[in-house]
């Protein structure tokens, strides 16, 4: 699989990836043992970021659009993700809650 794909998968930004890794085609066995068994650059961008969109929202307990709609759209380091959170900005703030409202709405049972 082409690397975009292949760093997709794997929850990191290509362009954090090692230049080996981008100029190279994955196949699923090598995708396989990447996920089993991460090497210490992979460790090491899953811990300490660049992370991607999905894994910023995750950790801001925010949906993607959230993101967007706060000015988030490059990918941020775990210590940057942090500071926000200490930061606590009003925008974060209001996505959390509508991003809660949502998810409780998604669980509620619907009536008919």
């Amino acid at each position: 699989m082409k690397p975009a794909t292949a760093a997709k998968k794997l929850g990191v930004p290509l362009s954090a990836t090692p230049a080996e890794f981008q100029a190279s085609v994955i196949s699923r066995d090598e995708l396989n043992e990447l996920q089993s068994s991460p090497p210490a650059w992979l460790a090491d961008l899953r811990r300490n970021g660049p992370h991607t969109k999905q894994v910023i929202a995750a950790k801001l307990r925010i949906s993607i659009a959230g993101l967007l709609r706060g000015g988030i759209t490059e990918p941020l380091t775990t210590a940057e993700i942090e500071a926000l959170k200490a930061e606590n900005p009003a925008w974060l703030e209001r996505e959390r809650s509508l991003h809660a409202e949502l998810r409780k709405e998604a669980v509620r049972p619907k009536q008919g």
